[in-house]
């Protein structure tokens, strides 16, 4: 129950920012009432061409409109959909619970921009850490550690934090790497296998974690942990069939005398190279969205309909959060399977090709 508890105050404490800086400019239109007109000129002021009082007559009646809509919203619910895609999308504002602006507050934030200002740009290259970035930087540090912590005591009988990494790494290695690719190849891919396992499963618990982020949530992050994928898939099959096997491998086993077939397969096996790190990407992005927004819909309904919803809200959320600790494994353990079955599907096949064509040898030698 803590941790939804804490899931509904960030909220809440999010939504309440959010109606104040809806119904701040509220108040804005009284106290332009009182003013003198912007045409009109002041008393010992310098005259001001027509132009500009034009313009900042019209600059005053874009301001009006825009606080008589903040002001109707401000009456209203807040809006939900836009809390949600806050939450759940990438920017450089950090949110934690800390002392700011001279007082100990929930909703402290720290600007990636201003406190690595213009040190990190390079002409039109940004390379200002962002949310997620940091997310990640926090995940890989706490990964080392947890690692590096279990190896430390290691013991004849495993036990304790070891067991628990041991267990997960055999079964990376036994049920995933070897029954995928087998058991000639999965030590040279089990390590790759293994580390994005244990990097994709932290991000998605950090998830989690209140004020937190979900990496795996940017698709930019599952892109490129699928192009890893998609490159030593490559690699293991140039170095399984070389690189002529490789390149008539796109022609779809379409066979020379035939070659005007190629103009159809060689585009279509071009693009079936990119519909499984697509898969792949894709996947692990919309599950770890979907998640999410479920647990803040939920508990944004306590601040959309009534207060009394949370009886039946919170519940629910729990009960959701308790199955995104599943999913943050389940989806860990899919990308790493599928990446299994990917490496395996093209060294397999030549291992396959290949005791295939040995077997024909000693056959025809036996005859």
């Amino acid at each position: 129950m803590t941790a939804a508890t804490l899931v509904t105050l960030a909220l809440s404490l999010t939504l309440a920012q959010h109606e104040g800086n809806a119904a701040a400019p509220a108040a804005a239109p009284v106290v332009e009432q009182a003013a003198p007109s912007a045409g009109a000129p002041q008393p010992g002021a310098p005259a001001v061409p027509a132009e500009h009082g034009a313009a900042a007559a019209e600059e005053h009646g874009e301001g009006h409109a825009a606080a008589g809509e903040h002001g109707a919203a401000g009456g209203h619910a807040p809006d939900i959909g836009s809390v949600m895609l806050h939450h759940v999308s990438d920017n450089y504002v950090l949110e934690y619970p800390g002392h700011c602006e001279g007082s100990w507050q929930w909703n402290c934030e720290a600007d990636m921009r201003e406190i690595f200002g213009s040190s990190l740009k390079f002409g039109r290259l940004d390379m200002t850490p962002t949310k997620h970035v940091v997310m990640m930087w926090i995940a890989s540090v706490l990964l080392l550690l947890v690692v590096l912590g279990s190896v430390r005591k290691k013991s004849v009988v495993p036990h304790g934090l070891y067991n628990f990494i041991e267990v997960l790494v055999a079964f990376v290695r036994n049920e995933i790497a070897v029954k995928n690719i087998g058991e000639k190849d999965a030590d040279r891919f089990t390590p790759y296998l293994v580390t994005a396992f244990f990097f994709i499963l932290f991000l998605n618990l950090f998830g989690l974690v209140p004020f937190a982020a979900t990496a795996t949530a940017n698709i930019s992050v599952t892109m490129m942990l699928a192009t890893f994928t998609w490159i030593i898939t490559q690699y293991a099959q140039i170095k399984a069939v070389g690189i002529r096997g490789y390149l008539s491998h796109l022609t779809g086993g379409v066979p020379g005398s035939l070659w005007p077939l190629w103009f159809i397969m060689v585009p279509v096996e071009f693009l079936g190279l990119f519909t499984k790190p697509f898969a792949l990407t894709v996947r692990l992005f919309a599950n770890m969205v979907a998640g999410h927004f479920v647990i803040l819909a939920l508990l944004g309904l306590i601040f959309v309909i009534s207060p009394w919803v949370m009886f039946g809200a919170v519940p629910m959320a729990l009960s959701i959060f308790m199955l995104e600790l599943f999913v943050a494994f389940v989806q860990a353990y899919i990308f790493t399977m599928l990446s299994s079955l990917f490496i395996g599907s093209v060294v397999v096949s030549h291992d396959h090709g290949e005791h295939e064509e040995h077997g024909a040898q000693g056959s025809h030698v036996a005859g």
